[in-house]
């Protein structure tokens, strides 16, 4: 049977920048299209007309152009060069975007390819539950935000959220906050009150929104009293930027 093809913006090689593995080099499969729009968001303006840009060297930054939508095997045949030639670099495949969530049912087919060559981590705006159920069981870590309405403009993703950490809970789950001077002390308590429901464990990411200028867009104290109100409620709360835009890095 032919493979379903994917609507991709760009695979490439780099160090995680944020979250729990930060600092852990992935291969990054960047998909096309999300269902929200967030104002802080670098990514939506990435259309299916676009073609994807694919590394030829693992973190050289020598790409080329395919044409979308994109064969699986072409992700395949990258990563047996790849893992034959840099052998241990990677620690997984991040699946991001863009949302991947909205190419179910793709996924449950390119998730069990992928997997063959190392381990499969979800970078999800944390809303498609009922598309998480559908290959929750084939990835190995979660990365979801929570959209607070101050940062995103979206006003109504609550119970959205907490029906996707429900699908979530039985992964090795993180959640990430982005903020900024405008976040509301409650937003936070809020999102750190819906991740204890499933587990005071889990770890919580507040990552401050960074500018085109890479200016942080909250100060420290800010950024220390959100850290404090969300440590009252969970055990494990960090504060982590983008530091991938720090070193250059994609």
């Amino acid at each position: 049977m032919k493979s379903r093809c994917a609507n991709l913006a760009e695979v490439f090689s780099s160090i995680q920048g944020e979250g729990v593995h930060i600092g852990r080099r992935q291969v990054f499969v960047r998909f096309i299209g999300c269902n929200l729009a967030c104002e802080y968001c670098d990514t939506h303006l990435l259309d299916a007309a676009q073609p994807c840009r694919l590394e030829s060297t693992p973190g050289r930054g020598d790409f080329h152009h395919l044409a979308n939508p994109v064969p699986l095997h072409h992700l395949t045949d990258l990563l047996v060069r790849w893992q034959g030639g840099w052998p241990g670099v990677h620690h997984s495949i991040s699946l991001t975007g863009g949302e991947p969530l909205l190419q179910v049912p793709l996924l449950q087919e390119w998730i069990a390819a992928l997997r063959e060559f190392l381990p499969v981590h979800l970078e999800t705006n944390g809303v498609l539950a009922t598309a998480l159920a559908t290959v929750v069981r084939d990835i190995d870590f979660v990365s979801m935000d929570i959209k607070l309405p101050s940062t995103t403009g979206e006003e109504t993703l609550w119970d959205h959220h907490a029906e996707f950490l429900s699908v979530a809970a039985g992964t090795d789950l993180s959640v990430k906050v982005v903020v900024n001077a405008s976040t509301r002390h409650w937003e936070v308590v809020r999102a750190a009150e819906l991740t204890a429901a499933v587990s005071p464990s889990i770890p919580f990411i507040i990552q401050p929104e960074t500018a085109e200028d890479l200016s942080v867009r909250i100060g420290a104290t800010g950024l220390i009293e959100l850290q404090e109100l969300a440590a009252g409620i969970l055990r494990d709360v960090r504060i982590i930027p983008q530091t991938h835009r720090f070193i250059g890095l994609l």
